[in-house]
């Protein structure tokens, strides 16, 4: 069994291939194919969610990361090697409640809509992140790493877990004493949030407005690539890796506001919301 070769990158919502493989998934059916427009769940980051949609006609209930070597096919945590292993192949599991035969050609299609939804959650996820440490670029009283723009990375510093939605997204950021031994100071930030906010919204509505063209670098066919985001914004081209799906402008977002809760003064939480 080879690697299965994905679409999703390059924005592709349909497609139609042959099942070369399937594996228990409790008392459902996980079914593989060669290639597929599906992005399925990514167990070491799992912050966008599957795709929706059928195969073979079929429901595609949940969608997720699998790897092959020696007979067995593994599923997403229970996968013993990291990601991108040398002699494992690397699959999209498409979970289904009733079975297909191997060796069947299927048609696979992804919902359009909730693809869309999440591919705009994304592309802002990436912008807050971006327009945050920004806002934040004055609290840092040494020099830390640096984002694809130049400025203190607090996202990729701080942050715990991240989560795409339909036309949003949810950052959890962690301001504990390692933070603090990297030169951030959160001092005073209980009050200053509507402030920091405000100047995250302002940036935002600055880059949506100026129509950036974003792409996905895309190495290889195969699902472990190692993809690259980029969007061309006024200050500069930015880029943060990424496997997973985005808009193909900043206009497409419509509106993109953030809201910043900070929780017992260590938890420091961002949502983003996308108006189209």
């Amino acid at each position: 069994m080879n690697s299965t070769v994905v679409t999703f990158p390059a924005g592709q919502v349909s497609g139609r291939s042959r099942i070369v493989g399937t594996v228990p998934v409790g008392e459902r059916h996980g079914l593989v194919v060669s290639e597929t427009p599906f992005h399925p769940l990514d167990h070491t980051w799992p912050d966008q969610p599957a795709d929706r949609g059928t195969i073979g006609g079929l429901p595609v209930v949940d969608c997720v990361t699998g790897a092959w070597s020696d007979g067995e096919i593994h599923l997403g945590a229970d996968i013993p090697a990291r990601r991108g292993a040398e002699g494992w192949q690397w699959l999209v599991v498409h979970v289904t409640d009733a079975p297909l035969p191997v060796g069947e050609s299927v048609e696979l299609a992804v919902d359009p809509a909730y693809r869309a939804a999440l591919s705009a959650g994304h592309t802002a996820c990436h912008l807050a992140a971006l327009a945050l440490n920004a806002a934040l670029a004055d609290r840092w009283r040494k020099e830390p790493a640096l984002d694809a723009l130049g400025r203190p990375d607090f996202d990729q510093t701080a942050i715990t877990s991240s989560r795409i939605e339909p036309d949003a997204s949810v950052d959890v950021y962690r301001l504990g004493k390692s933070l603090r031994k990297k030169g951030f100071t959160a001092d005073g930030l209980d009050t200053a949030l509507a402030e920091v906010a405000a100047a995250a919204n302002d940036r935002l509505k600055e880059w949506v407005a100026a129509d950036a063209p974003v792409r996905l670098d895309v190495p290889g066919p195969e699902l472990t690539a190692r993809r690259t985001w980029h969007c061309s914004l006024p200050e500069g081209e930015a880029s943060i890796a990424c496997g997973g799906t985005h808009v193909t402008r900043t206009s497409e977002l419509g509106a993109v506001t953030v809201e910043l809760a900070l929780e017992e003064g260590t938890t420091l939480t961002m949502r983003t919301t996308v108006t189209r």
